[in-house]
């Protein structure tokens, strides 16, 4: 699996380019890390690469990208339901049966940490533990593309903490990771760094 960017620029009406002639390749078993300012297009980026905006110059080529999932900067889920469903569920969408997909999630879970809250409702969790099951949902997806947009933010430092610990374990899955970032902590879990305040212009 392959994302390349070849020579891609963006703006918005009446604004300054985002970034320009920005050219980059992702390769599967990687974390890549996506920083610049505030105000520098990285959550832009992020929806260039899942092919919600096309960007006003420049191209996306992807090879053997067919499922991508999101993660985006708050977690949602819902309230009354458990952890151990918001798992489960995307499971049985790619046809496990309830029985296999509890298994397969339970493991997930004990791998993002989140083993001994399976059975707690989604409301009742921390703003980390809400971040890493998201992580966790976005896994059991099997995506080939992940993408996740200011995962620490508004966390803690000893929550975001355990947020990057896992974030840097996602390079040992076959997909190709691409994190929006301003946080050092996290920049530091992933692989490679793509720095829009360098590339672009």
């Amino acid at each position: 699996m392959l994302m390349r960017g070849v020579g891609l620029g963006h703006w918005f009406p009446a604004t300054a380019a985002l970034f320009s002639r920005l050219s980059f390749e992702l390769a599967s078993g990687k974390v890549y890390g996506l920083i610049g300012p505030s105000g520098s297009g990285k959550s832009t980026l992020l929806s260039i690469l899942a092919g919600w905006i096309e960007p006003k110059e420049g191209k996306v080529e992807k090879e053997g990208i067919a499922a991508i999932a999101w993660v985006a900067q708050h977690p949602f889920g819902v309230g009354k339901r458990s952890v151990l469903d918001h798992v489960s569920l995307p499971l049985m969408c790619r046809g496990a049966d309830r029985a296999s997909a509890e298994r397969e999630a339970s493991e997930l879970l004990e791998q993002f940490g989140l083993a001994e809250a399976k059975d707690r409702n989604f409301s009742a969790l921390s703003g980390g533990e809400g971040q890493r099951l998201m992580l966790a949902r976005a896994v059991a997806k099997a995506p080939q593309l992940l993408l996740v947009d200011e995962p620490t933010a508004g966390l803690d430092r000893r929550t975001a903490a355990s947020v990057n610990e896992r974030m840097g374990q996602l390079s040992h899955r076959n997909m190709i990771v691409v994190v929006a970032t301003h946080d050092e902590a996290t920049m530091s879990a992933c692989d490679e760094l793509i720095d829009l305040n360098k590339e672009c212009g």
